[in-house]
């Protein structure tokens, strides 16, 4: 499962695009002097002021933290009735006591039946997978946020008590594909569809026979990192494009690392391009989002000097660096570093 020192942990962003819906869950049961101050106390509090910026997962792991216990909420305002503290816990030790996956997956399903009022989780098995199906019981417009982390839940939960990240053969969500939607692809390790009857999360088949043996004392590490381990799982085995960002270094403006990456996923060129065509993705933006990312977070602080990371992420020039960085966040580096820290403390 996750460590802290996964590459893509502290290489990787999502856009605050992504967390809006969440965002707005949490107006509507926070005063507006509580939810800035989870914002600020998170360090994302300006990220409001950029249309195109993005947060680090410990960023978005502290707002979880921080509103899970200030709301009295573990779904913090994305359901109808609210998900009381302890809920995942014992959520967690129901699941345990299960003989295997699928029994598992019952568990879940069940508990989740007894708290939701608007919609209900039902398993279905078949030649093709294990499915989760998220089914709405009123006219209520699913909540993006919301359905993403339940299959995220769902999804974490069961490879944390596998010992591995498990297979998956598919997510589907009931909204039409939005424009963050290739932060999807950072929490998900499967390929992503849009505009379904209802959220499906499936696995493959062979999920459904697996034990399961874990701890009182490692579900109380698991619960203590919450929500790191089954939001942001290690993702590099099953997901071809986040396979190919642990691969692209270095990272070289203008050099031609296709091959080399090409030849470590025993593809030609050719067909890593096409396959990764079929996921919705290429190279070249592959490339882009992990010299995006890691720029990102070194203008989290004051200690490298722009010149120093557009060096470090490839770029031959600070002007080219600082058109690629404005075409990525709609803003230069030092504006986007002054938006995150204020100004530099003498």
């Amino acid at each position: 499962m996750h460590t802290p020192t996964d590459t893509n942990d502290h290489l990787a962003t999502v856009s605050f695009a992504l967390l809006q819906d969440w965002i707005n869950a949490l107006q509507s049961i926070c005063p507006p002097r509580q939810l800035a101050a989870l914002l600020d106390q998170s360090g994302i509090g300006a990220m409001h002021s950029i249309d195109l910026g993005r947060i680090s997962h410990h960023q978005f792991v502290q707002l979880y933290q921080l509103a899970a216990v200030s709301t009295g909420d573990e779904m913090m305002g994305l359901w109808s009735r609210p998900i009381r503290a302890g809920a995942l816990k014992h959520l967690c030790t129901v699941m345990m006591g299960a003989s295997s996956m699928r029994g598992a997956l019952f568990r879940f399903t069940t508990f989740w039946n007894l708290l939701l009022d608007d919609f209900r989780l039902e398993l279905t098995e078949d030649a093709t997978g294990l499915h989760v199906d998220l089914i709405p019981i009123t006219d209520q417009s699913p909540q993006r946020f919301g359905h993403m982390l339940l299959l995220k839940l769902t999804h974490g939960i069961t490879s944390w008590l596998a010992h591995r990240e498990l297979p998956l053969i598919s997510i589907e969500f009931p909204f039409k594909r939005p424009s963050f939607a290739e932060d999807y692809a950072i929490l998900f390790p499967a390929p992503i569809y849009f505009d379904s009857n209802h959220a499906r999360i499936s696995f493959e088949p062979s999920v459904a026979q697996l034990s399961i043996n874990r701890t009182d004392v490692e579900l109380n590490a698991f619960l203590n990192r919450a929500p790191r381990d089954w939001i942001f799982t290690t993702f590099r085995e099953h997901s071809l494009p986040l396979r190919v960002r642990s691969l692209i270094a270095p990272l070289q403006e203008g050099g031609d690392d296709l091959q080399s990456v090409a030849s470590a996923l025993y593809m030609t060129p050719r067909t890593l391009i096409r396959r990764l065509k079929a996921d919705g993705t290429s190279f070249q933006s592959i490339k882009d989002g992990l010299r995006r990312d890691i720029a990102i977070l070194a203008l989290s602080q004051h200690s490298k000097s722009i010149e120093t990371i557009s060096q470090s992420v490839g770029f031959s020039s600070v002007a080219t660096f600082h058109r690629a960085f404005k075409r990525w966040t709609g803003l230069t580096p030092s504006a986007y570093r002054k938006a995150q820290l204020g100004p530099k403390p003498n």
